[in-house]
């Protein structure tokens, strides 16, 4: 009898502290309208061309008692780069470096998440599969919290910096090489819109399209500042 009260306390205690992780699970889709994704290459080693990614979407678990609990997941259209130049960007578009046709999509899922308080904030770890060019790999993107706090429609918002560089040749796109440089510096800022909390699973709650798109469109709200 004894043993079987252990039992059904321990499995209490545990079922209470599974249901109070799963409840400070928070839900973000990204703004948009206040996103940028932008990356800056070599040319010819004589200057830096600088573009950005007009079309993304979006979306992130925050978990602040039990960071590895949080998830981080996003999507780019290749064909939507844009350095200011449609005819480089229409070469940028085709076999020589991204085949937008056959490749559409560049994404990032996150597989692993931990946080680190430094002296200039909290900072995330986020390790995961990020997929262009039909190459999947694996890396691990350091997502800086700027901010946190209520928006301009009365939403509850986080933001967060990320700096980061690759090798364009390790997902196959090796195209003009050394003339154009091999590593692209990138810098992705965004925000999220709360949604609510997750399931009791920890997965997101909705699609990743509510809420986001084109960088030019408005965020949820409705209300553009």
């Amino acid at each position: 009898m004894k043993v079987l009260v252990k039992s059904v306390i321990s499995l209490a205690v545990f079922l209470a502290g599974f249901q109070s992780n799963a409840l400070c699970a928070e839900h973000y889709v990204i703004d948009a309208s206040h996103t940028s994704i932008i990356f800056g290459i070599s040319h010819l080693g004589y200057s830096y061309t600088y573009g950005r990614f007009n079309n993304f979407k979006g979306n992130y678990v925050l978990n602040r008692a039990n960071p590895a609990g949080s998830q981080f997941q996003l999507s780019i259209s290749a064909a939507s780069i844009d350095t200011n130049d449609k005819q480089r960007d229409e070469h940028l578009k085709s076999p020589d470096f991204f085949n937008a046709k056959q490749f559409p999509g560049i994404s990032f899922q996150s597989t692993g998440v931990s946080a680190q308080q430094t002296t200039n904030g909290i900072v995330y770890q986020v390790n995961g599969k990020f997929t262009m060019h039909g190459v999947s790999r694996g890396i691990t993107l350091p997502l800086k919290k700027l901010g946190e706090g209520k928006g301009p429609a009365g939403d509850y918002r986080t933001g967060f910096l990320c700096q980061t560089s690759l090798k364009r040749s390790d997902f196959g796109m090796n195209g003009m090489i050394p003339m154009i440089g091999n590593d692209v510096a990138i810098t992705i800022s965004f925000e999220g819109i709360r949604q609510g909390p997750t399931d009791a699973s920890g997965a997101v709650g909705q699609p990743a399209g509510e809420g986001s798109g084109s960088a030019d469109k408005q965020g949820r709200s409705g209300v553009k500042q």
